[in-house]
């Protein structure tokens, strides 16, 4: 999970070594904010559905992983890219990450959701 104390880069980073070191194939779409820009990840399963999540802060103020579009619509790649592009116009220091993962898991999460 993100460490408020890191700059985004250098969190992204540690997130794309870590997913290098396990075979997930992942790639930076957008890049945002150095220092503070907030991070979209798209998990594509190759079934032509896909898993957007982005960052919340939780009821304790932590940041926490939330579905950006919820799982329960099964949304397509076509889906997330449409809300991906709109994020970015509203928010041109968003970062965005795209990988592959069958299960559709966040590697990014310490608690694997």
């Amino acid at each position: 999970m993100y460490d408020e104390r890191l700059p985004t880069n250098i969190w992204v980073q540690a997130g794309l070594a870590l997913c290098s070191s396990r075979g997930i194939p992942v790639a930076v779409m957008h890049k945002g904010d150095p220092h503070t820009g907030i991070v979209l990840v798209k998990i594509v399963t190759l079934d032509g559905a896909c898993r957007l999540l982005t960052q919340q802060r939780n009821i304790d103020g932590e940041l926490a992983w939330i579905d950006a579009i919820p799982r329960e619509t099964s949304p397509s790649e076509g889906n997330a890219d449409a809300y991906i592009e709109r994020a970015r116009g509203r928010d041109p220091d968003l970062w965005v990450i795209e990988l592959e993962d069958r299960e559709a898991r966040n590697p990014f999460d310490v608690d694997g959701a």
